[in-house]
């Protein structure tokens, strides 16, 4: 083993040298990246070679190629549902969010400590309509500075709740705004620079539903907790005293846990009609890549993307979810044969996640319709220039974007309110090969034009705002600011964004 770590210290040795060598070789993008002055060379700068320990070698996880397997649900628990927020106010949208420390009893017997929103761990769900003007009151009573991020949600720059959105302890902001987006499934997170991976570790995440005329009328199941479930898939590593010790498991690569959570609940199993089941699922993990299928090989149908509904449903045997993605797919269990079990596994290791037990009544006769949205690429967006080009590199705590780690006080793009843009973002492989780095924008949903100059695949024709980029691979998407303000785009591996996989567009 020490044999290999010395081999894997000079390989990243080589690698800086090869980088220092060809750093002066490397055209800047167009636009405002000419200015940034830190250049690649600084990945050096910094490095931690203690965080390669053995075992993240060992399992390969430097190049997610291999990672730890996760521990299987044996499914004992019924699934918890978060509950959904009420509103503070009969007459107004209005919601009070609490970011809370607490205990909970994830295993029995024992009191885990952890974060959650107006609770110990995770958070409710908040409920918005299309043309709702909402107003939240976000609390921090954590003993540590916090954000409030709206993950694909479309507000103005200050209330993105972005890093430089901090609150400190004990302090309260009102936020308001108007819902301008159609019906998706999005969620909120904490987003303080360099405390973003272990706050979400910790447990704070949440839901945000977004209704519209057209959802209602679609006809899909729409009865929250019994056939429209909310699934947040993370993964964690509890010590010995089965606490989450985050700075015993962080791993500058993406934190990845042996131990499987859906909503929070340890062993789940999901009870089930002999009906048609949407489930909204959400990567709400640190770093670890889903790919979600039945166990039994049968198919299910996507509806739905990050941000809204796909035009038609399209039929898989399985979906890949790279952190922070999302999609809505639909099971029905009215045509499975359940007598030797169904479960919905991760494809990636062969892991159960979440088991179904399915009841013997029959449940409410939804339906799926063959037009669900009406989303389209123009010939105009096909024939934009690409304007922002974006080059993700690195991996553990040497990430940059465009050979740049993330400064605050740096804007790296500009772009006006309301102009459609195309972005080039290219993931380029090291001499390891390289790892798929998950792309997140704030304050927008963008379409993918091309993956490798080739058309999307059918599941992918829909709005986004995270995308996953394997290494050599090059992505082109077309994208819109509705609101101005300053807004992150990032990596969302957790770690690699608190590690400086960061940059700044500014909407004016």
């Amino acid at each position: 083993m020490k044999r290999k770590s010395l081999l894997i210290s000079l390989i990243f040795l080589l690698t800086i040298l090869v980088l220092s060598a060809c750093a002066g070789n490397v055209e800047s993008p167009p636009e405002e990246n000419s200015d940034m002055e830190q250049e690649s060379d600084s990945m050096e700068e910094g490095m931690d070679h203690s965080s390669m320990d053995d075992d993240a070698i060992e399992n390969g996880h430097m190049s997610h190629d291999e990672v730890v397997s996760l521990n299987g649900s044996t499914g004992e628990n019924e699934l918890k549902i978060p509950p959904l927020l009420e509103s503070d106010n009969e007459e107004e949208v209005v919601y009070t969010v609490r970011a809370q420390e607490g205990e909970t009893e994830i295993f029995d017997g024992t009191n885990t400590k952890t974060y959650g929103y107006n609770g110990s761990f995770l958070g409710p769900v908040l409920q918005f309509e299309e043309g709702d003007t909402v107003k939240i009151r976000t609390i921090n009573e954590l003993d540590e500075e916090t954000t409030f991020h709206w993950h694909g949600l479309e507000v103005s720059g200050e209330e993105d709740g972005g890093p430089h959105n901090s609150l400190k302890p004990g302090e309260e902001e009102l936020i308001e705004f108007e819902v301008t987006q159609e019906a998706s499934t999005l969620w909120f997170h904490p987003h303080p620079e360099g405390k973003t991976s272990e706050q979400v570790y910790n447990g704070l995440a949440g839901l945000i539903y977004i209704e519209d005329d057209n959802s209602k009328s679609l006809g899909l199941p729409n009865e929250y907790g019994k056939n429209d479930i909310p699934l947040i898939f993370q993964d964690k590593t509890f010590d010995d005293q089965k606490q989450l010790n985050y700075s015993a498991a962080m791993n500058d690569d993406g934190t990845i846990g042996d131990t499987s959570l859906v909503n929070g609940t340890l062993n789940p199993k999901l009870t089930v009609g002999k009906e048609k089941v949407r489930l909204r699922l959400l990567n709400g993990s640190n770093a670890r890549n889903y790919t979600f299928k039945l166990n039994t090989g049968d198919s299910f149908v996507q509806v739905a993307t990050d941000g809204g509904f796909l035009n038609k449903p399209v039929t898989l045997d399985e979906i890949t979810l790279t952190p922070s993605e999302r999609a809505e797919i639909i099971i029905d269990f009215s045509q499975l044969n359940s007598e030797d079990g169904l479960a919905l596994i991760n494809e990636e290791d062969g892991s159960i996640l979440l088991p179904f037990e399915v009841s013997g009544q029959s449940g409410e006769d939804s339906s799926i319709p063959e037009e669900m949205n009406d989303i389209s690429i123009t010939e105009e967006e096909m024939n934009l220039p690409v304007t922002k080009n974006v080059e993700l590199f690195g991996m553990m705590d040497m990430v940059t974007i465009n050979g740049k780690k993330f400064d605050p006080e740096r804007i790296d793009f500009t772009q006006d309110q309301g102009v459609t843009e195309v972005w080039e973002i290219y993931n380029k492989p090291d001499m390891m090969g390289g790892m798929i780095h998950p792309f997140h924008i704030h304050g927008a949903q963008f379409k993918i034009l091309s993956r490798n100059g080739e058309e999307p695949p059918e599941n992918e024709r829909g709005w986004k705002d995270s995308i996953s980029i394997e290494p050599d691979e090059t992505v082109k998407i077309a994208i819109q600011f509705k609101q101005k303000g300053v807004y992150m785009f990032h990596c969302h591996i957790l770690e690699h964004e608190d590690n400086g996989m960061m940059g700044q567009v500014k909407v004016e």
